[in-house]
């Protein structure tokens, strides 16, 4: 056995052990509330990630999650709990698009259980979903000035396309941008 196959091994420990599962209606409130404290959450237990100074407001609503859900029904909002009906830890968006890409989105975990490597370890369950479901590529957007996440991802495999997509400024309803120089970078990860 190499050396290196040890976190191999234990990564694919952590992800067999992983319940990764469709949401259904009765998760939908703690999906919201757990996106608005990952991406816009304050005090002690704060995300390493979030986007203070850059949007303000609410990340997601339950009637913006349904509409999103109504509007794309190949979609698939996938959770994880601690157990089938524990606590919500984590949750990714992910949407086949044509030729084998999938659109990933909402990839968060509960800001208390961060720097344990879970965001890392559901990243690559919600790619092996991906993949078992005949994708080949990953494809995200990123806010621009989200430096530290863009970092985050490009140390797992992603790479920035040289695409931009502009932010949707005059839309509120995924928050109130801060400042005037926002827009997306794009990021495919070959799996």
């Amino acid at each position: 056995m190499q050396e290196n196959d040890g976190p191999r091994r234990e990564l694919r420990r952590k992800l067999m052990g992983m319940l990764l599962r469709h949401a259904v209606e009765s998760d939908y409130a703690a999906i919201v509330d757990l996106a608005n404290q990952a991406y816009r959450g304050t005090g002690p237990v704060a995300s390493w990630n979030i986007e203070t100074g850059i949007i303000a407001g609410q990340r997601l609503t339950e009637s913006l999650l349904r509409e999103d859900l109504a509007a794309k029904p190949d979609a698939h909002l996938l959770i994880n709990r601690d157990q089938q009906d524990g606590t919500l830890l984590g949750t990714v968006w992910l949407e086949p698009k044509p030729d084998g890409v999938w659109y990933l989105g909402l990839l968060t975990v509960r800001p208390d259980l961060q720097k344990r490597q879970m965001g890392r370890t559901l990243l690559a369950a919600a790619e092996g979903f991906a993949r078992e479901n005949s994708a080949h590529r990953i494809r995200m957007t990123v806010v621009n000035l989200r430096e530290p996440l863009i970092a985050w991802y490009q140390r797992r495999g992603y790479a920035g396309t040289g695409e931009t997509q502009p932010f949707p400024y005059g839309d509120e309803r995924f928050g109130r941008p801060l400042r005037n120089d926002l827009h997306f970078v794009v990021l495919e990860k070959e799996i």
